[in-house]
């Protein structure tokens, strides 16, 4: 089994969540293989990197996205048939990241680059109007400091949600609904073949 992790804005594959997947992973399913590229700061790079990444990948690949990665990872799940994961994931961030116009730093990898109305312009093409139905597993945290958690529950309304009451953007719950992610992603790979 594979699993994708598309990381979020002005983050990288060292991010927390990334670390906390990739360690559960090798001690709990070493079996399956981990795979969280290091995604461009420019949207149609970044779908253009994670499509070539799941070119290569087996067809019943699954995905987990947070943030702008879960963006990202419903334009690729609907594209291609697949099951994502979904933690805190944005939902228009043509218009969020807006107010980031101009240069900006990745406080990871210190890499410096320019947000222009281009990438805005990349994000508003790759928007999905009406996610599919029981593809998604949305996470969300109601204390979001960053995104607003009621729009996308909204927006994926038709998919299987956690609530986690008094989380933030992190989701410090992450480590606890990992092996229940796992087993749902490997249920519906199991149910598919």
């Amino acid at each position: 089994m594979h699993i994708v992790y598309l990381h979020g804005f002005n983050s990288s594959p060292q991010s927390l969540k990334a670390g906390e997947t990739a360690a559960w992973l090798a001690a709990h399913s070493p079996d399956i293989a981990l795979h969280c590229p290091r995604l461009s700061p420019h949207p149609a790079e970044a779908i253009r990197q994670a499509s070539a990444l799941l070119d290569t990948l087996p067809p019943d690949t699954a995905l987990i996205g947070s943030s702008l990665g879960g963006f990202y990872a419903t334009d690729l799940a609907e594209a291609r048939g697949l099951r994502a994961a979904l933690i805190n994931p944005a939902i228009r961030p043509d218009r969020d990241l807006h107010r980031f116009l101009g240069e900006q730093t990745n406080p990871y990898t210190g890499e410096v680059y320019t947000l222009d109305e281009r990438d805005m312009a990349a994000l508003q093409a790759q928007c999905v109007a009406t996610p599919a139905l029981d593809r998604y597993w949305l996470l969300l945290g109601t204390c979001d400091e960053v995104l607003d958690w009621r729009e996308a529950a909204r927006h994926y309304r038709q998919n299987r949600q956690t609530i986690f009451n008094g989380d933030d953007h992190r989701l410090n719950n992450w480590p606890k609904v990992l092996p229940d992610v796992i087993a749902w992603a490997r249920a519906a790979l199991s149910n598919s073949r």
